[in-house]
């Protein structure tokens, strides 16, 4: 289990057998790693990298009689704007809608109300996002990006000799 440094309150709602909590308690790392680092967007990730991004977003999880089945986060300020990551449902509880909730009850929570922006990526669900609003960038010429796609592996390669800056 993984707890956030927020204390707000946490949303619960069910939907027939499932339940949806952005109780950081209930999180699942090592499902929500095991996914990740086998995802197109997160491969070999490592599970302290997972945690920390789990302690800085708010994170909704989605649940089969107490076993999680989805995760989503949402990077924000609170005030002004939303990035929506790692959203999956595992592949055996697909067909339910539950992705659907899942991003409803993003768009719902009270505290994400009056945001000016939210961003996403995404290579194959843009037909579940665009039910909400989301579009293709209508200015892409003005938004810049610094991708590292091997940090992960980076991170996991052993060092032989100090890093030392140069001059």
């Amino acid at each position: 289990m993984v707890s956030a440094h927020q204390s707000h309150e946490a949303m619960e709602k069910h939907r027939g057998e499932f339940l949806l909590s952005t109780d950081p308690e209930r999180l699942d790392l090592n499902l929500i790693h095991n996914f990740l680092t086998d995802s197109y967007w997160a491969r070999g990730i490592p599970v302290e990298v997972v945690a920390r991004s789990i302690q800085n977003s708010l994170c909704f999880g989605v649940y089969a009689r107490g076993r999680q089945v989805g995760f989503a986060r949402v990077i924000s300020d609170f005030a002004t704007y939303a990035y929506i990551a790692d959203v999956f449902v595992l592949e055996s509880f697909r067909g339910h809608g539950l992705g659907k909730w899942i991003i409803e009850s993003i768009m719902q929570h009270p505290r994400l109300q009056g945001l000016r922006r939210w961003t996403l990526v995404t290579r194959d669900a843009h037909g579940l996002y665009a039910q909400f609003g989301f579009a293709p960038l209508k200015t892409p010429e003005r938004y810049m990006e610094l991708h590292d796609p091997e940090v992960y592996q980076l991170l996991r390669a052993p060092r032989s000799e100090p890093i030392i800056p140069e001059k």
